[in-house]
């Protein structure tokens, strides 16, 4: 266990992560040159397109330093702020981290709060410099934030290029010096730690995890205490790039394990494996499930399509336990599911995937979160809100309590002010104001999560010139005044328009709705009244005017009467169309919701 080495590499997404992985990959000689490829561990094309990691991965490296050979596994960590369960159960695994920081952007919002959670973890941190090669470099006024961040000297802070390669052996050097070894008790009941797991459409699923104590062999029984299932091992290894078997794992290994289980959501991110006949005590600490944070209805465009989209979710779900959807129904929309997501960015990926994989054009729903309502009748029950159209009569509410967020913006010193306003606007108080340097400002916010489902991130780059930084850690739930804002065309309800807002917004945004619907809704025979409501009250109205024939062209001259007649005529057919008429509403009107302040 003295030579093993359990690291992990977190960053601010685009300060190198990826490409220091590939450069610690060449060194050690982990990949031979046919294999080599830039951002190999992203193995998604999604991932490569968008310069993102999506799914955490995991590979073994042997090193020689003085003469002895070290195992070094390598977890990596998705950056993103919507996968922070994940991230923090692979920090879990670890027992060192690299800080990596950017020498042209400094110290960012993700950099901090992932530091916060390996502190949490008492992961030993090296920090290192990363692009010292670019020409807006400021290596030095760096150097001095991550000293000013950590409390480290100096000289502990490895400069690198991961473009280059500069560096790269003082960072192995520093690894096997400063990150200390996997404690554990190899003869103790077997103990180990599911960080991640992968779907192999021959193999079933394959478990990754981190044995904390014992040892776990080929053929062994063993037990899953979260959902207290049991299976065999089928197949044990390591993750180097290609899976290599092995007979045995040692406790501060890090390996995979395939049982033939079929089903995604059986394997839990955190849980922990032991064996069957002698179990361990106790489950390792940190297991949770993961709860959806943002739903929305996701709908086929053709609602003959419903069941082929019923199977692509099922496929998407083998791949990504942590997407939920039920079946529902929506009169305008037809039949289709609403689905849970962990925020708005696995919410894109999961609509990108459907569409590339399996050719899916799908509709999706103003996106909301879930609230807790309680009613007059039992105050105590609560009922689950994950649809608007859920929220009980109003008359019949006692209360209404939305989940908050505390959100930690770092932007400079120039765009406080418009940072603060924006915030303000989203409902936002502010909490702190920390100055890291004289030029960035950290800010602290509580703010409701509905807030900043929609269009805060896009508005928060641009009020800062893409300058902030943006993170944030739930609070739980506050009771807030919120109403159900309803949309009627031609005097019908559109169910897949409503929307749950405050009610101090509801007026200007049902007035918003109706304005951007007149745009986008084309003119039909007969005129079309958008219409804004909360409950059986009209906040706002638009009208569409009708298409109308110039019935009077053929009378020149002649009797006033002949004209009217005709006119009455047209009236008539008009009243009668406008009974009988459905309005067909296009897709971006659906999407136009979402884009209110643009």
């Amino acid at each position: 266990m003295k030579n093993i080495r359990n690291f992990c590499i977190i960053a601010h997404i685009d300060h190198g992560k990826s490409t220091l992985a590939d450069r610690l990959l060449d060194f050690t000689g982990s990949i031979s040159d046919r294999e080599k490829q830039d951002q190999l561990l992203d193995n998604m094309d999604l991932e490569r397109e968008r310069g993102i990691t999506i799914k955490s991965h995991a590979i073994q490296m042997q090193y020689e330093h003085n003469g002895e050979i070290y195992t070094l596994n390598l977890i990596d960590t998705p950056g993103h702020v919507d996968f922070s369960y994940e991230v923090s159960r692979s920090i879990a695994a670890c027992e060192g981290a690299l800080l990596i920081v950017d020498a042209a952007q400094s110290i960012q919002a993700q950099t901090i709060s992932n530091l916060y959670l390996a502190l949490e973890n008492d992961l030993e941190i090296i920090p290192v410099l990363n692009k010292i090669d670019l020409p807006s470099a400021n290596p030095e006024e760096v150097t001095d934030d991550i000293v000013d961040l950590l409390g480290c000297k100096a000289e502990e802070v490895v400069p690198a290029s991961a473009k280059t390669g500069l560096g790269i052996e003082d960072i192995l050097t520093a690894i096997i010096k400063r990150v200390p070894a996997p404690k554990g008790e190899p003869g103790g009941a077997l103990q180990a730690l599911v960080f991640d797991s992968v779907y192999n459409p021959f193999r079933g699923v394959e478990t990754y995890f981190r044995v904390l104590n014992g040892s776990i062999k080929k053929g062994q029984k063993i037990k899953f205490m979260a959902t207290g299932k049991d299976y065999f091992a089928d197949e044990i290894g390591t993750l180097k790039l290609k899976q290599e078997p092995k007979k045995e794992i040692h406790a501060g290994d890090v390996g995979y394990l395939i049982t033939g289980i079929k089903d995604a959501r059986e394997v839990k991110v955190g849980d922990t494996i032991t064996l069957s006949g002698s179990p361990a005590n106790s489950a390792i600490e940190g297991f949770e499930d993961v709860k959806p944070m943002v739903f929305a209805g996701i709908y086929p465009v053709d609602t003959e399509d419903y069941e082929e989209l019923r199977s692509s979710m099922e496929k998407l779900q083998l791949n990504d336990a942590s997407l939920v959807f039920v079946p529902e129904s929506s009169a305008a929309l037809g039949f289709g599911f609403r689905c849970g997501f962990l925020g708005m960015l696995h919410m894109e990926i999961i609509q990108e995937r459907l569409e590339r994989e399996f050719n899916m054009t799908v509709i999706t729903t103003v996106p909301n979160v879930s609230y807790h309502a309680f009613t007059k009748k039992d105050p105590d029950e609560i009922v689950i809100v994950n649809n608007p159209s859920d929220l009980p009569d109003p008359s019949s509410i006692d209360r209404v309590e939305e989940p908050f967020i505390k959100a930690s913006i770092i932007t400079k010193a120039d765009f406080v002010g418009n940072v603060m306003s924006l915030c303000i606007d989203k409902r936002g108080t502010i909490t702190n104001q920390t100055y890291l340097t004289t030029e960035r400002v950290e800010l602290s916010f509580d703010m409701p999560l509905a807030e900043i489902v929609f269009d805060f991130y896009d508005r928060l780059k641009t009020v800062s010139k893409g300058y902030a930084s943006f993170d944030y850690s739930p609070l739980g739930l506050r009771i807030s005044k919120l109403v159900r804002v309803d949309i009627l065309l031609n005097a019908q309800p559109v169910d897949a328009l409503s929307a749950l807002v405050h009610f101090d917004n509801a007026h200007t945004i049902g007035k918003k709705m109706c304005e951007k619907l007149k745009e986008l809704i084309p003119r039909q025979q007969f005129d079309i009244p958008i219409q804004a409501a909360i409950g059986s009250k009209i906040i706002s109205r638009e009208t569409i005017k009708a298409l109308r024939k110039d019935v009077t062209a053929k009378c020149y001259g002649g009797d006033i009467s002949r004209k009217r007649k005709l006119l009455e005529k047209q009236k008539k057919g008009k009243k009668r169309m406008r009974q009988v008429g459905n309005v067909e509403i296009p897709q971006q009107a659906f999407m136009a919701v979402l884009k209110l302040n643009d």
